[in-house]
């Protein structure tokens, strides 16, 4: 069964949320020696605007169109593809990993 609109505009959103580093403070800096492929911190700045409002509209009982959720989903792609270009992306899943595993 398809989820409703909103519940599929919230599912995205949560899971750019766990994937993009939206939280993290160094990513939110210019790319390293000035070398970065479209801006890492205007793209990541662009999503999270994006979310913010569409969290809004949601509390609010505004429900996305479809046009709305493919145009949201679009974005977060392009934006990731963006994102791996620069590594932040890989930069951010090895931040996320434990700095040991424990072997029994």
């Amino acid at each position: 069964m398809k989820p409703d609109r909103t519940t599929a505009m919230l599912q995205i959103i949560s899971q750019v949320k766990s994937e993009f580093p939206l939280t993290e403070p160094e990513t939110f800096v210019c790319g390293p020696e000035g070398n970065c492929q479209g801006c890492p911190k205007k793209l990541l700045e662009l999503v999270d605007s994006e979310i913010s409002y569409w969290e809004a509209e949601i509390n609010n009982g505004n429900a996305p169109q479809l046009g709305d959720i493919s145009r949201f989903g679009k974005l977060c792609k392009n934006v990731k593809r963006g994102l791996d270009r620069n590594g932040v992306i890989e930069k951010y899943r090895q931040y996320k990993q434990p700095l040991y595993t424990q072997t029994t």
